[in-house]
């Protein structure tokens, strides 16, 4: 790969994503899979402001290897550091860049029991720190190719050109493929926003969703929400974005109104293991019902984490039309699958879909609807012949999309 092309990648996720800020501590949290470009990323950081950089290193082989011999009351377990390391992280608020690369199938056949507890027990801990911090920091998702991950995605090339094909297709479908990826952001941007100004304008009260493939769905959104995209800002007015790539439009809807049923049109990689061609069916605003031909099980576990995990946290567009849909690559990881197409979310939902959400408690936030749960799982809808209506509060029905793209 293009030693100066990842460069100027790792410079759009240092000025871009991050936008880090003269002075601040930032955390790159990274798998052992491409520790060059770790170093560009951190160069990169210091050369954009940053006063501090520090890297923790994981390793998803050895998550699997603790799993198998650790006593489920030892992995539940947080010491004296951790707790003193997540009470740091929520009052420092230091930036943070999470570079996935993990292979979508390297958890497969732990004991998904224990898996779920554990993560269950730690989450509820985790908490309380992460609300204290929402909102308040920047922080960026995007990836990097690991050798397994490369080669689920291009299974009849070899390692080196799985990882070389990964790469290509990660830079392309990030926007970092040209001359001055910090640039092509700044109008990827502007075009979502003009898109989100006029989706508010709206003042929708309901999104209805039919495909030919079963879809038939309706939810409700909260008044006075507003549709997000792209870059967003901290309370204190630090811009960043938080995935890269992306692609959504995307909106929470009021916990505890969804009815009808969607299809997945993507395979869901979920805590190791994909969940492959499965439905959701909602009533009364809570799942009911979910089928799956692979992994239904860990589906079923998941929607039971807690109460808000069998309601919805967001309502995602994006057209089929999409870069990454029109790659034709299935990348099994969410941040680039739920940028092809349309997708939903189970689980939490996002306090910056309420207006003037930040004059307002985390318990008016949910008072006003916005979903609480120990989980957000994205899974993708989007088909090439999903229609959207959004529904005013007077009645009127508007076309959003319209097999599959944009209506408007």
């Amino acid at each position: 790969m293009n030693k100066l092309q990842l460069k100027r990648y790792a410079k759009l996720l240092a000025k871009t994503g991050v936008n880090v800020r003269k002075g601040q501590t930032v955390v790159v949290q990274a798998e052992l899979d491409q520790p060059e470009f770790v170093e560009y990323v951190v160069e990169e950081l210091y050369r954009a402001g940053a006063g501090k950089v520090t890297v923790e290193w994981s390793h998803q082989p050895l998550a699997a290897v603790h799993y198998k011999y650790q006593k489920q009351a030892s992995l539940e377990k947080f010491e004296k550091w951790e707790l003193e390391k997540l009470e740091y992280g929520a009052n420092a608020l230091p930036a943070k860049l999470y570079l996935e690369s993990a292979d979508p199938d390297g958890l497969s056949g732990i004991d998904q029991e224990k898996f779920t507890a554990v993560r269950s027990a730690r989450t509820k801990v985790i908490k309380p720190y992460r609300d204290r911090m929402e909102n308040r920091y920047q922080w960026c998702i995007a990836a990097v190719p690991g050798k397994a991950w490369a080669k689920k995605v291009f299974p009849s090339l070899n390692v080196n050109a799985a990882v070389e094909k990964l790469w290509d297709a990660i830079l392309s479908a990030s926007r970092a493929d040209g001359a001055d990826p910090v640039r092509e952001w700044h109008r990827h941007n502007d075009a979502l926003a003009q898109r989100c100004d006029y989706l508010n304008r709206l003042k929708l009260v309901a999104l209805e969703y039919k495909s030919a493939n079963g879809t038939e769905f309706r939810v409700g959104l909260i008044e006075n929400s507003r549709f997000c995209g792209g870059g967003e800002e901290t309370v204190d007015g630090a811009y960043f974005n938080p995935n890269i790539p992306s692609e959504e439009i995307f909106i929470s809807p009021k916990a505890g109104e969804a009815e009808g049923i969607v299809y997945s049109t993507k395979p869901l990689s979920y805590q190791g293991e994909l969940i492959e061609n499965f439905s959701v069916r909602f009533a009364g605003g809570k799942v009911v019902e979910v089928k799956a031909e692979k992994n239904q099980a860990l589906l079923e576990k998941m929607i039971s984490m807690d109460e808000g995990a069998a309601m919805l946290g967001e309502c995602a567009l994006i057209a089929y039309d999409s870069p990454i849909n029109n790659s034709g690559i299935l990348f099994y990881n969410t941040l680039f699958d739920e940028n092809a197409s349309c997708h939903l979310a189970l689980g939490r939902g996002f306090n910056e879909c309420i207006k003037g959400y930040e004059n307002m408690t985390l318990e008016e936030i949910r008072e006003r609807g916005i979903n609480d749960s120990l989980i957000h799982v994205d899974f993708m809808i989007g088909s090439k012949d999903l229609d959207i209506v959004g529904v005013t509060k007077s009645g009127e029905r508007i076309q959003i999309f319209k097999d599959g793209n944009w209506a408007i």
